[in-house]
């Protein structure tokens, strides 16, 4: 089959288009998909520059969404049938392992998966939509409707706005009656954001998100008429050096939900804020198989747009992990066989 497949940690160069790559053998539980479509996420990035502590067996097939028609099915698989189309939950939460990480991915022709990771995908969600939700907006979802408790009425930013997460955060929040900051790094993205139903925008890269916040909202105070200012929430999943400014715009009791670190995971703290404005840290750690359930069906009803800027071929699979890489992305990238 073919397939795009990595055998050593590095920059794009090790990414290699492989045409006659073997084709997996599947067992008793194992179902065959041929693969209609896989999104790309920054973790894919991680996974072919090498992460500490985690081993990646090689040669690898990344991609960790998938989503396409059952090929062929092992014994003992019940209540699925050949060319029945399906979305693979990316975590297998029986025998565990990481699609696209710990075992091969959705970067080829064919994938093999357990049948239990499956989901159905309804008739009137395209492959390209359903390959799109797991990873990004399954953890969006997660971090802030499962875990964050958004409600209506609360006043959220949101850092990095405009890539896959980001963008499902924006939509989520406005569902959710919230009035929302959006924040990136370019007028570009700024631009695209507002199609999405903005209260307010900020261009972090030319302006102080944390000034600007005050500006809107009033500078967060514990007491008088004042203790009311700041922000309910704060989306951060970048780390860095966005972690205690995100702090100094929380109000007392506000609630900083993160679910990554894409600009560095030791961050300088400072804990005063913590303790001084009684803040919530909230960690959201992936998604599970009812986020992406409540994501397709918000699809299938046109109440959630996965916005998928570009879809490359199968041979440029490299070049379109390194459009994420290089962060000029707006929503997702999909990749099809």
């Amino acid at each position: 089959m073919k397939a795009m497949i990595v055998r050593q940690h590095g920059g794009p160069e090790v990414m290699q288009y492989a045409s006659d790559f073997p084709d997996p053998t599947i067992g008793e539980g194992d179902v065959l998909i041929r693969v209609r479509a896989a999104s790309l996420n920054y973790h894919d990035v991680f996974t072919r520059r090498g992460m500490p502590g985690i081993k990646v067996p090689m040669p690898l097939i990344m991609g960790l969404d998938v989503a396409g028609e059952i090929a062929a099915m092992g014994s003992g698989v019940a209540g699925w049938s050949v060319g029945d189309r399906v979305l693979v939950d990316p975590i297998n939460r029986v025998e565990g392992g990481l699609m696209g990480e710990t075992m091969h991915g959705g970067l080829a022709e064919l994938c093999r998966a357990r049948a239990h990771q499956l989901v159905r995908i309804p008739d009137d969600v395209n492959f390209a939509d359903a390959a799109a939700l797991p990873v990004a907006y399954g953890t969006a979802h997660r971090m802030l409707v499962s875990k964050g408790n958004l409600r209506a009425g609360d006043k959220v930013m949101i850092l990095g706005a405009s890539g896959g997460v980001g963008v499902c955060c924006v939509q989520l929040a406005r569902q959710a009656g919230a009035e929302v900051v959006a924040c990136a790094s370019t007028a570009t993205k700024l631009d695209r954001l507002h199609a999405l139903g903005k209260d307010h925008l900020i261009n972090y890269a030319e302006r102080d998100f944390v000034q600007e916040i005050y500006a809107l909202y009033g500078k967060p105070s514990r007491r008088g008429a004042n203790v009311g200012n700041g922000l309910d929430v704060v989306v951060n999943f970048t780390g860095g050096d966005t972690w205690v400014k995100s702090l100094r715009c929380l109000k007392v009791g506000g609630r900083l939900l993160t679910c990554g670190a894409t600009a560095g995971h030791d961050p300088k703290e400072d804990i005063r804020f913590i303790w001084t404005f009684e803040l919530e840290i909230r960690g959201s750690n992936g998604w599970q198989r009812s986020d992406i359930e409540a994501l397709l069906d918000m699809v299938r009803q046109g109440r959630l747009n996965t916005l998928v800027e570009r879809t490359y071929p199968l041979a440029e699979a490299a070049e379109a992990l390194q459009v994420i890489e290089d962060r000029e992305v707006f929503g997702k990238i999909v990749v099809t066989p």
